[in-house]
C-alpha cells in the first residue's frame, strides 16, 4: 500500500470508529463503543504508518 492509501484508510477507520462510539453511547451498547474505539485506534496506527512511509521515502529521495 502507498502512504496515501494508508492515510486515507486511517482517516476512514477513525471516522467510522467515532461514529460507532457515538451510536454505542446513544444506545448504551458497550460492545459497539468498544468496537468503535478499536477501529479508531486502528485508523490512527494506519495514519502513522503512512507518515512513516512518507518520511522514509523523503530520506531515500535525498540520498
Amino acid at each position: 500500500m502507498t502512504s496515501t492509501t494508508d492515510k486515507i484508510k486511517g482517516k476512514t477507520n477513525e471516522a467510522v470508529g467515532k461514529g460507532k462510539q457515538g451510536v454505542g453511547e446513544a444506545t448504551n451498547n458497550d460492545r459497539l463503543k468498544g468496537e468503535g474505539k478499536a477501529q479508531e485506534t486502528k485508523g490512527g496506527a494506519q495514519q502513522v504508518k503512512g507518515e512513516a512511509k512518507d518520511t522514509l521515502k523523503k530520506g531515500v529521495d535525498k540520498a
